[in-house]
């Protein structure tokens, strides 16, 4: 449950250290590892601010992930510079999730399904990236490859200046930004009249509609703003490994997104970063031993973490260090007056 002056505050102490570590973390390690951390942070807080907010359960976001990141490399290729890529690996995703999600919200569709269709496309598009390895499966000059995928595209690079590549530890700087600015935007859309309606709908949709919001809209708009910032994060997983591969869309990618963010905490935007930077650093680590598959220690790890802090880390963190004063003292008390709460003790019954 999220309480109506939490939704869109900041505490701007706490961003501005964080941004401080990320901005300084580079004079004291290599950038390779967190690059890539920062990378699943911004998909996870896509996946976070659908489902935390809005109530969108997507077993499908990875499509989005997937295409941001073959958008750019055909893009880049036929381009040969990024700014242009990088801006339709946001607007092609979104523009996907725009149809699906206007299919699937003004079809009123119920969520089971909603999480069956999405699941199903991300399906599709691995089976189709999977298929495309003949020389008929061509987009301007980028060859599709099939499972080996698309490799050696240009990377990031300076705005107007192709010939200036940002690799190494200017693409940590890009990730970085692009992670505290979608987080940014993320708080203030919630702290708009827009965020607010989106929880109303997530907490009683009918209710909602009653009242004459356009709750499909809605629903589509939160949707679409969601898979923008996914395309995001592809794009930049795309330059990270220099290579484009169908294993963007498979379902072990689409998992994962969910995994951190319920080991984070649905409903928190924090908690999904942390989550997806936690669990991405552990699953790295575990990559470097053959001794035992990955799956087998996160699998009971998952099952573990969920029923120590069912409510998610973050959360569950945050109330064990809130002082216990704090609701005694109507600090944590909700700004409105419930509709059944009388004003007086005189109208009390």
């Amino acid at each position: 449950m999220i309480s109506w002056p939490s939704v869109g505050t900041i505490n701007w102490g706490a961003f501005v250290a964080f941004a401080a570590v990320l901005l300084l973390l580079p004079a004291v390690m290599d950038t390779h590892t967190p690059t890539l951390l920062l990378i699943y942070a911004l998909f996870a807080l896509s996946m976070g601010l659908q489902w935390g907010y809005a109530g969108l359960m997507s077993f499908g976001h990875s499509a989005y992930f997937g295409l941001g990141a073959y958008t750019y490399a055909i893009a880049s290729i036929n381009m040969g510079e990024s700014t242009i890529p990088l801006l339709l690996a946001i607007i092609i995703p979104a523009a996907a999730a725009a149809l699906i999600g206007a299919m699937m919200f003004y079809g009123r569709i119920s969520d089971v399904y909603m999480g069956v269709i999405t699941l199903v496309v991300t399906l599709i598009l691995y089976k189709f990236m999977r298929a495309t390895a003949g020389d008929q499966y061509i987009i301007g000059e980028a060859r599709l490859g099939g499972f080996n995928g698309i490799p050696a595209f240009p990377t990031l690079n300076v705005p107007g200046m192709p010939e200036i590549s940002l690799f190494g530890t200017p693409t940590y700087y890009v990730c970085a930004v692009a992670l505290l600015s979608s987080y940014l935007l993320c708080r203030w859309i919630l702290a708009r009249s827009f965020g607010r309606v989106m929880v109303g709908i997530r907490e009683n949709e009918a209710r909602a509609e009653l009242m004459g919001y356009n709750v499909p809209a809605y629903k589509t708009a939160m949707f679409t703003l969601s898979a923008a910032m996914a395309g995001l994060a592809g794009c930049f997983f795309a330059n990270y490994n220099e290579i484009v591969t169908p294993d963007v869309f498979n379902l072990q990618m689409a998992a994962e997104v969910i995994i951190w963010v319920v080991v984070g905490g649905v409903g928190t935007l924090v908690g999904p970063m942390f989550g997806a930077a936690v669990l991405g650093y552990i699953k790295l680590l575990l990559g470097e031993q053959t001794l035992i598959s990955p799956l087998l220690i996160l699998g009971p790890l998952l099952i573990i973490v969920v029923l120590l802090f069912p409510s998610g880390v973050v959360q569950t963190v945050a109330r064990w260090v809130r002082p216990s004063g704090r609701r005694r003292r109507g600090i944590g008390k909700p700004r409105r007056r419930l509709l059944l709460e009388p004003e007086s003790k005189d109208a009390a019954p």
